[in-house]
């Protein structure tokens, strides 16, 4: 096989793959000039691909009231603290970034060196020189050298982050400090474009608000991430050649 028809053979599978690999895209083929249809209203727990949600959960604990008393064990004042402060508790995270940087640096070296090693008298064997070295050797001027060197370095970093963002987390671990371990995942399609928000980290638990809030900056160890999939994403993400090209030219 030539290298024209292993070229059309390979474009062929693709071709193929790509059809029977992707439920979607023959979808869209067979509903091509038809209305979007409306799912049907159904029991989600009956669906195939349900999955129940198993989360964190706190140990069962027994309330003991006092007789002829209004206070509960295990309450931290008289009027119920909405704070979260158990495993499986919900709390919500603020993300309010907004960051700049600007970092501008210059800088330039120059260094110019000579140097002259002659030898007019040494014991009478400045006579001797042209013997050894070739003729019209003079003995003041044996060694003449120079050097000048020259660098400069230009650098400037601009970057602008902005993002405001609110996220509910769930308490999934108490340290033995006491400090909380959060982690919250949100989701949210629209359309063809689906935007994913995760916040996982460390915090206080003064550090909640009487609102059962908490802003970013005082979770230790903050993993905060923002992206998405969809059209959108995919018309400004280069195709899987371009970057598997990118990574093996090496020019």
């Amino acid at each position: 096989m030539n290298f024209e028809g292993l070229i059309k053979t390979l474009l062929g599978i693709a071709f193929v793959l790509s059809l029977t690999g992707s439920q979607t895209t023959m979808d869209r083929i067979e509903n091509v000039g038809q209305d979007p249809k409306m799912a049907g209203i159904e029991n989600p727990v009956e669906k195939s691909d349900y999955q129940p949600v198993r989360m964190p959960m706190p140990a069962p604990r027994m309330e003991i009231k006092q007789a002829n008393s209004l206070w509960t064990s295990g309450r931290k004042s008289f009027f119920k603290d909405q704070r979260a402060s158990q495993v499986g508790d919900i709390m919500t995270v603020l993300v309010n970034i907004d960051d700049n940087a600007k970092i501008e640096n210059k800088s330039e070296k120059t260094k110019d060196s000579s140097e002259d090693v002659g030898m007019p008298n040494l014991l009478g064997l400045e006579t001797q020189l042209t013997k050894v070295l070739p003729e019209g050797t003079a003995a003041a001027s044996l060694v003449s050298t120079s050097g000048a060197t020259s660098n400069t370095g230009k650098g400037k970093i601009e970057r602008g982050e902005t993002i405001e963002l609110k996220v509910a987390a769930v308490v999934t671990q108490i340290l033995p400090n006491g400090n909380m371990v959060i982690h919250g995942k949100q989701q949210v399609r629209v359309s063809n474009e689906r935007r994913d928000l995760e916040v996982a980290g460390i915090i206080r638990p003064e550090d909640i608000t009487t609102n059962n809030s908490i802003s970013y900056e005082k979770i230790a160890e903050a993993r905060i991430a923002y992206g998405g999939q969809g059209m959108v994403t995919d018309a400004n993400r280069p195709r899987y050649g371009n970057e598997i090209m990118d990574i093996l030219l090496p020019f």
